[in-house]
């Protein structure tokens, strides 16, 4: 579980430089400039999921420890948070519609659905740390953004229009269909339907 550890501890690391260390960004911005710092942090962010990927199929493949065992209709409402949580992912791209104004950081609210959703069908302890590592970082993102709206450095996104609702939620069955039918097996090796 080391592998999945490091690349944990770097994506957490690297993705909350600005609510906790924003002189270290800031100065990485002013020697590397804003579209160095970017090409850094993203070569960081890819190498952290890379790391997190390898490290969690090795951890997966080598066995851990069964923290505990949920109920065979946890993955059913697994299943249905991860509807939710993909129409929200995909909300949170568009123009804001109501899904995107009464969530303000719908981006985030799937990351923590999805995390719960995996919590609720997982019970191994590298699942744990995965899963409970990403929910907390969303948590205490969220709690960063607010501060950040609260001084005025972020803003609220302002409603548009709701034909991005009934996008965001066609779009998000779309690409909860293809996860769930094919792409989470392909990827992640495990079929969340039986």
């Amino acid at each position: 579980m080391t592998l999945l550890i490091v690349g944990l501890v770097l994506f957490i690391a690297s993705h909350l430089l600005r609510p906790f260390a924003p002189g270290l960004r800031n100065a990485a911005i002013a020697t590397l400039g804003k579209p160095g710092w970017m090409a850094v942090h993203g070569i960081l962010s890819l190498l952290s999921l890379a790391l997190i990927a390898y490290g969690f199929v090795d951890a997966r493949e080598n066995g851990g420890t069964m923290l505990y065992s949920p109920p065979t209709f946890m993955a059913h409402i697994a299943l249905t948070l991860m509807l939710i949580a993909s129409i929200c992912l995909v909300a949170g791209f568009l123009p804001a519609g109501h899904i995107r104004t009464k969530l303000k950081f719908p981006i985030l609210v799937a990351i923590k659905i999805w995390a719960l959703a995996h919590l609720l069908a997982n019970g191994e302890s590298y699942s744990v740390l995965l899963f409970v590592t990403i929910l907390a970082w969303a948590v205490i993102l969220r709690i960063s953004l607010k501060k950040r709206i609260a001084a005025g450095e972020t803003k609220l996104p302002v409603f548009v229009s709701a034909k991005y609702d009934l996008i965001a939620v066609v779009v998000g069955l779309a690409i909860y269909a293809v996860i769930v039918l094919k792409l989470h097996e392909l990827v992640i090796g495990v079929a969340p339907l039986p």
